[in-house]
């Protein structure tokens, strides 16, 4: 859906609590949350101004949006597992 609000909280609502003790904890996480953030309002900007879907800027900014997020799953995951033990 073009223009749709992909924030963190949205993509991952049940690790609400830890994206947020993560961007308060960790320097990295919270840099990787903001490029992310950035990249996605990017996005959404582009989207809104009917940007062709063929457009290479746009496609690899939307590509390295999927690579950011799973980038923070990946994290999320192994924080969740490691607090469950």
């Amino acid at each position: 859906m073009l223009g749709e609000n992909h924030a963190l909280i949205f993509e991952f609502p049940e690790h609400r609590d830890k994206i947020h003790q993560l961007k308060v904890a960790d320097s990295d996480f919270n840099a990787l949350a903001k490029r992310y953030h950035q990249l996605d309002h990017k996005i959404r900007g582009l989207e809104t101004k009917q940007v062709p879907a063929e457009d290479q800027y746009f496609m690899q900014m939307k590509l390295q949006r999927v690579q950011l997020k799973q980038q923070i799953f990946s994290i999320l995951s192994q924080s969740s597992s490691v607090t469950a033990e």
